[in-house]
């Protein structure tokens, strides 16, 4: 089987959780969502999905590449992810900002706030630096294809994120009253954020050992 059940049973929940952890696209669908209604914050969220199949792509031809020229990348940028994975929770942990507000966004119809979602997820470089160091951490060459398995993971993980940044643009008005008005609220996603990326670092760096 080239992905185990265990390893999917894994990947899917921390996959989801992450795409549940407010970030720049999610705040995105919500200020389409908020000025623009249900459609065009759904069509926003088709488009950062659209830009974020387009950066899986590539990530994942660019790391088949390497991992052919280079087996032992593969390790190093594990390693790497997990060091990435625990700056990020820090990050989380530090932050100061307590509200989560939506993004400014211009009143669009559906088929620019599609193509506004491809361009914001495209000229997000966090996204690939953040594909790249999640991902891998889940796939195995001696199980085949590397690029199969990469692209079925970032299929996973934008499935979910497409689900979830579709709820937030359809239900703008109320989700935005809520992340905007309270800081409590703002701050345990902020915890929970730091706690999947630190127990997630930590399990995948005994794993390896």
């Amino acid at each position: 089987m080239l992905i185990p059940l265990e390893t999917l049973a894994i990947f899917i929940p921390t996959a989801l959780a992450l795409n549940m952890t407010p970030g720049n696209d999610m705040l995105f669908c919500l200020g389409q969502g908020i000025k623009s209604g249900p459609m065009a914050g759904n069509a926003a969220s088709f488009g950062i999905a659209t830009g974020a199949l387009i950066h899986t792509m590539l990530a994942g031809l660019g790391l088949a590449a390497l991992v052919a020229a280079h087996p032992v990348a593969l390790d190093v940028l594990r390693w790497a992810g997990i060091a990435y994975l625990v700056w990020l929770a820090i990050g989380a942990f530090r932050s100061t900002d307590q509200r989560l507000k939506p993004a400014q966004t211009k009143r669009s119809g559906a088929f620019t706030a599609w193509r506004d979602g491809i361009v914001v997820n495209l000229l997000n470089p966090k996204i690939i630096v953040f594909v790249l160091a999640f991902i891998p951490q889940f796939v195995d060459a001696s199980r085949g294809s590397v690029l199969l398995q990469f692209l079925i993971f970032g299929l996973i993980l934008n499935i979910g994120g497409t689900i979830i940044n579709c709820l937030v643009g359809s239900f703008a008005g109320k989700i935005g009253q809520v992340l905007s008005r309270s800081a409590k609220i703002a701050r345990a996603f902020q915890i929970a954020t730091g706690c999947i990326f630190l127990g997630l670092a930590a399990k995948l760096a005994f794993d390896r050992k």
